[in-house]
């Protein structure tokens, strides 16, 4: 029988058993929500949303949702309201990865960015920034998850069943995160009538308040992290803890960690939030002292941060990763020329093949290098005064364009020499002898001083 909609697509997605990684005694069981058509398990609540407000009248044909999301609950919306013809707004703090904006715009979202440095009641808090948007458009309707009940509906009536029948009944733990809490509070919903046993798992980033809550009952402010789509810096209104017997706070390092292993070893591309429950369910159930049967989620696919936490330059940028320190200058280069990280030319290469690796890499200047020697540099300016205007310039060498005089730091120089050089407005040129070891920008000095604990010298 063939599916009358993309829409019907949604939910009933696999469920795979974990084959090699350590699991201690325990089988650990993998939802693999990245298989809705949206590409995350937010497909199911936006449906469920959008249904919802249909049937109650809140939103008619032709009308607006407008909604703030930090994650994959406005792909899902996109989705959904790209298929049913409303039109959506979408309010995103700006920590968001590129990928996904991309998908929402492509779906046809109206995306407005906000901060994501500030908390309730400031006028940019994505929340409260939608709100005060969907009461300003005529015939909007703000969707809010934190506070719709068709949220947690979507899991109690959809993903709890459908674990419970994949698992035959013999289930011990499911490990959840919480961003709006629908999945944990539907979960919760479903196992407390039909199997009040099962333990609820949560997996919280460092930094969110939702671990010390489930705890202490209390909790302080809220810390920073990079995990997209769970934590929290308050507790949403419908989070139901009364299954949760245990949390288990994940740095943004294991997260990443996790799911770039669940990736190398099994071959399953997560995001972020994946990260944090697998790292979450291997530490439980590498405790467990009797075998046990542990479902936790792929709660989207990790295509969406092949920019972030799947690019090794970020990873560094962030502080993730941690390069050789040799107590100078070379320090500061992120793509350095020894690891193969260099994005560069050749002077004898065609300007039309190295614009399309400037854009591909995002970058506005190249190293041009001969025996890993530098033998000048190209940037935009270059292109553009020899272009000028006409296409078939582009099939001219490199070597036409570039600029062979250029500032060249010893790693052995001083942050102040290095200042002066981006007085000038150049990028620093690093070379040890003649041998070239990386570039130095402007950006790549503030990302450094930004990962430094307190101020240090170079």
């Amino acid at each position: 029988m063939q599916d009358q909609s993309v829409l019907s697509l949604i939910g009933n997605t696999p469920l795979v058993k974990v084959a090699h990684l350590d699991t201690g005694l325990c089988e650990l069981y993998l939802k693999l929500e990245s298989h809705n058509p949206g590409g995350s398990i937010k497909d199911r609540v936006a449906l469920s949303m959008i249904a919802a407000a249909e049937r109650e009248g809140k939103l008619k044909p032709g009308g607006t949702i407008v909604e703030a999301t930090a994650g994959n609950t406005g792909l899902g919306l996109a989705l959904v309201a790209s298929q049913k013809g409303y039109r959506l707004v979408l309010v995103v703090p700006d920590k968001m990865s590129r990928e996904k904006i991309l998908h929402l715009q492509a779906l046809g979202a109206e995306v407005v960015l906000t901060r994501s440095d500030v908390g309730k009641g400031h006028p940019e808090y994505y929340q409260d920034l939608a709100a005060r948007i969907a009461k300003e458009t005529p015939d909007a309707y703000y969707i809010d998850q934190f506070n719709n009940p068709a949220n947690p509906l979507a899991h109690e009536i959809g993903t709890g069943p459908e674990i419970w029948e994949q698992m035959r009944h013999e289930l011990d733990a499911v490990v959840v995160g919480v961003g709006s809490s629908g999945t944990l509070t539907g979960l919760t919903r479903f196992f407390s009538r039909e199997a009040p046993q099962v333990e609820i798992v949560l997996a919280d980033p460092v930094g969110s308040v939702l671990a010390d809550h489930v705890e202490t009952g209390r909790h302080g402010e809220a810390g920073s992290w990079l995990i997209e789509g769970i934590g929290e810096d308050f507790i949403p209104p419908q989070t139901d803890f009364s299954l949760v017997k245990r949390a288990y706070r994940i740095s943004d390092q294991e997260s990443f960690d996790s799911a770039r292993l669940l990736l190398s070893r099994e071959g399953i591309l997560a995001g972020s939030s994946s990260g944090a429950l697998l790292a979450a369910a291997l530490r439980y159930c590498r405790a467990q002292t009797e075998p046990k049967r542990v479902v936790t989620l792929v709660c989207d696919s990790g295509n969406k941060y092949l920019s972030k936490m799947y690019n090794d330059d970020w990873l560094v940028d962030n502080g993730l990763v941690e390069l050789p320190r040799l107590g100078d200058l070379t320090d500061l280069i992120v793509r350095r020329h020894a690891d193969g990280s260099t994005v560069s030319c050749h002077p004898d290469e065609p300007l039309n093949v190295v614009y399309q690796r400037m854009r591909l890499h995002d970058v506005s200047q190249l190293p041009v290098l001969a025996d890993d020697k530098v033998a000048g540099i190209l940037d935009e300016w270059d292109l553009l005064l020899s272009v000028h205007g006409e296409p078939e310039n582009f099939r001219q060498n490199v070597r036409s364009a570039m600029t062979s005089e250029v500032r060249t730091l010893s790693p052995r120089a001083s942050l102040q020499d290095l200042l002066h050089i981006f007085n000038d407005g150049h990028v620093a040129l690093m070379v040890d002898g003649e041998r070239y070891l990386g570039l130095i920008t402007q950006a790549d000095l503030l990302a450094f001083w930004r990962r430094q604990p307190r101020s240090r010298s170079v």
